[in-house]
């Protein structure tokens, strides 16, 4: 008798990933990579959408058997209407940028914060003041976090004075002109903002001047390059640079664990993200920051 022929295999654990444009994204690569070598019979897939298609998604999301996605934009505010519960943090941020079942109901969560705070845990001291620059969703995150380590003196500048201040009296911040940013002597300087990401952009920086604050923090969300004109320029001041690519791993260090329980190499990621990056240093869409 004939043996039967096994069938394909089939992902105990379906993973995604929502957003529009998608084609650049480095999820699908780290978050298959890590769950193949942890033996974790998963997939993670694109499923690029607009607006029109989110509500859609979520009911189908209720019927079919899909453990998690990754949110982004332009979705990460809209999902939260069309979900049970979210997180104390997400609500806070105003943004939700994984979703999971829990206790039978889909639950929204923010890793964006944890992703940002990660490689600020190992300063020697809290700042004591910080601006920052840009004001759309990622410099939600950023204040959120900064919040969180106590950092006193927080200050937001945006091209667009009126939605600068508009966060700054929403979250409680101080807010600046752009063009009075460099003026202020802040001890931790994060760029939120699209300058100096590969492509046309990638000659910019958000920070006018050749000279930094003394001994300042330069924090840079994009994270493509790795070392963008504003942190080789911060650098060479002899300022401390962090690389956005370590936001971008650490909120996907959080999401894997949120979705598996378990613990991503966080070596093995960052060796992973770099070299993609490396090899296809193609333009990364970011959010608009004002």
């Amino acid at each position: 008798m004939d043996k039967p022929i096994p069938g394909p295999r089939v992902p105990k654990m379906l993973l995604g990933i929502i957003g529009h444009p998608l084609h650049h994204s480095l999820s699908p690569l780290l978050h298959n990579t890590m769950l193949a070598e942890q033996g974790i019979q998963a997939a993670y897939h694109t499923w690029p959408m607009l607006e029109d298609r989110l509500e859609d998604f979520v009911n189908a999301m209720r019927t079919l058997p899909i453990h998690g996605v990754s949110v982004t934009i332009p979705h990460k505010e809209a999902i939260m209407d069309l979900i049970d519960n979210v997180s104390d943090l997400a609500a806070e941020v105003g943004a939700v940028n994984t979703v999971l079942w829990r206790n039978g109901r889909l639950y929204g969560a923010n890793t964006d914060v944890f992703g940002f705070m990660a490689p600020l845990e190992n300063l020697q001291a809290v700042p004591s003041s910080a601006l920052v620059m840009g004001a759309g969703g990622a410099s939600r995150a950023a204040i959120v976090g900064l919040k969180q380590l106590q950092v006193k003196d927080i200050l937001i500048s945006a091209r667009n004075l009126a939605k600068s201040q508009a966060l700054a009296q929403e979250m409680g911040c101080t807010a600046v002109p752009w063009e009075e940013r460099a003026s202020q002597n802040t001890a931790i300087l994060i760029n939120t903002t699209p300058l100096g990401t590969t492509g046309k952009l990638q000659d910019l920086s958000p920070w006018p001047e050749k000279t930094f604050p003394r001994r300042c923090i330069a924090y840079d969300l994009v994270y493509n390059p790795q070392e963008t004109t504003f942190l080789r320029q911060a650098r060479e001041a002899g300022c401390h640079t962090i690389s956005g690519l370590e936001m971008l791993l650490h909120q996907g260090v959080r999401q894997f664990y949120l979705w598996t329980g378990k613990n991503m190499s966080v070596r093995g990621g960052r060796k992973l993200l770099t070299e993609a990056l490396q090899q296809h240093p193609e333009p990364i869409v970011m959010e608009p920051e004002d």
